[in-house]
């Protein structure tokens, strides 16, 4: 365990803090509350950095010797963004948009102090397989998407069997002593059938999850 200094988690999302916690960090949790509009002339790719940095800021008037952790992931196809679904039908309508097309996932994340700041992101093609309306309406009403940007969880529709780690995070997880955290992301199917929406991804998984582990660990040991 390197950690030296309390850590910060800006936000709400269950899987972020799932990730966290399984590679050793120990953080409290305070989701700030802020406007995620951005100036509509900034480049799409520009955005998620711009609200993580967004997001760590508005937690600087409550910190003094902690690190803030701040993320934000973005769906695009396209040149659109795809945020999470309002609706069922919004849902819907995502998924179609996705079907049997490959986009784009990136993932910033913004590191604070009251002294300095770090952010990177990373990005990850994800290719969907074809799909029917019937796949579609069972996806979204078993396992209810609504907060995932572009509608879907990666970790919900993966292919059986297959590892959707880059070599890159499979050699930090082994490093860790971490290996079995793959499965323990994946998870079980509902209502007894599985359902596989993803045919590849092409980068890092945990990325499309909203936080990649990996890069985040190694810029907390430098920062």
């Amino acid at each position: 365990m390197f950690q030296k200094q309390k850590l910060i988690l800006a936000s709400a999302s269950p899987r972020r803090q799932f990730l966290l916690k399984e590679i050793g960090l120990n953080f409290t949790i305070d989701p700030p509350h802020i406007d995620e509009s951005f100036p509509e002339d900034m480049p799409i790719e520009k955005v998620p950095c711009y609200l993580a940095e967004k997001k760590a800021r508005a937690l600087l008037p409550k910190i003094t010797d902690e690190i803030v952790i701040a993320s934000d992931t973005v769906v695009i196809l396209g040149k659109q963004i795809l945020n999470k679904p309002a609706d069922r039908q919004e849902a819907i309508k995502m998924l179609k948009d996705l079907s049997d097309k490959t986009h784009i996932v990136i993932t910033a994340v913004f590191l604070l102090s009251k002294e300095k700041s770090d952010y990177f992101e990373d990005h990850t093609d994800v290719t969907f397989k074809k799909l029917t309306l019937e796949e579609i309406e069972f996806y979204v009403d078993h396992y209810k998407p609504f907060d995932k940007a572009g509608a879907y969880g990666a970790q919900d529709c993966l292919p059986g069997g297959v590892n959707p780690c880059s070599h890159e995070e499979i050699n930090f997880l082994e490093r860790i002593n971490k290996v079995d955290l793959i499965q323990k992301t994946i998870s079980e199917t509902k209502a007894g059938i599985g359902i596989v929406i993803i045919e590849k991804i092409v980068g890092s998984y945990f990325t499309v999850m909203g936080l990649p582990i990996h890069k985040v660990y190694q810029r907390l040991k430098l920062f």
